[in-house]
């Protein structure tokens, strides 16, 4: 009777939290109109929307791809050597490297935004697509970090010795058996990276002042200022928005499982 009334509570949270998706969905298929006009569910189905969606927000939706992707090369690029490294060391500085990294996780990103305009004015950063990748790699390179380095200090250190002794170098070592052993953590790493890019807002509405660039969390906010009378245009283009998140946390969710917690047990 308690585990019955357990899963009615659970289907009845999740219901509850899946309702607005569930709406942005239903409201995408209805025709041009008020959403709260909008049936419970798509009796006539239209697909206009999203035609609008794309003929309007298809450029933003390949410049938010392009800066979640480069996020993420970058990000793991300066992440994974790092982490490897921070494992690998035993001194009390390390403690208060991680210390950093942790309080630079809690700085505002309003914060990191203001200084970032001021230093991107000057060089020339503003409104280009490499000074938003630069910008969220600020979240994802710490984050990557701590990710990597918790499973990185479980490595076995006899699998590096023995191909140190097998004659490659540390360089080779770090490539041919710590990155393939890491896949798990890496993926982990990466998909927060990506998501952390994707979902960016504040460093897109701060760092971007005219529309050349213009990543699709700040299309959909000044979208909704020019479609008030077409939401379904709005709530097709926040549905386009989604697929790619959905589909690396359906297609990753065991890798990030297995990355999360491989640090955990040793």
């Amino acid at each position: 009777m308690r585990r019955t009334a357990y899963t009615v509570i659970g289907i009845v949270i999740l219901a509850v939290m899946l309702f607005p998706v569930y709406w942005m969905v239903n409201a995408s298929l209805q025709p041009s109109g008020n959403t709260l006009t909008a049936g419970f569910l798509p009796l006539h189905p239209t697909f206009t929307g999203y035609k609008r969606a794309l003929d309007e927000q298809g450029g933003n939706l390949v410049t938010s791809m392009i800066i979640a992707a480069g996020t993420v090369v970058l990000s793991l690029a300066i992440a994974t050597p790092c982490a490897y490294a921070l494992s690998q060391f035993r001194s009390r500085w390390v403690s208060i490297g991680l210390l950093a990294i942790l309080i630079s996780q809690m700085i505002p990103g309003i914060v990191i935004a203001n200084a970032l305009y001021t230093a991107y004015e000057r060089i020339g950063l503003l409104n280009s697509i490499p000074g938003l990748i630069v910008a969220n790699c600020s979240s994802g390179i710490p984050f990557a970090i701590l990710i990597l380095r918790s499973f990185m200090m479980s490595l076995p250190p006899s699998l590096v010795e023995a191909a140190r002794v097998d004659g490659a170098g540390l360089f080779r070592a770090f490539v041919a058996i710590v990155l393939p052993i890491s896949k798990n953590s890496l993926i982990t790493a990466g998909l927060f990276s990506f998501l952390f890019s994707w979902s960016d807002f504040l460093f897109a509405l701060t760092l971007t002042t005219k529309g050349g660039v213009r990543p699709v969390t700040l299309g959909i906010y000044q979208y909704l200022g020019t479609q008030v009378q077409n939401w379904n245009a709005v709530m097709a283009t926040a549905v386009l928005s989604a697929i790619p998140a959905i589909v690396l946390l359906v297609v990753a969710q065991k890798y990030i499982a297995a990355g999360a917690i491989g640090g955990a047990v040793k």
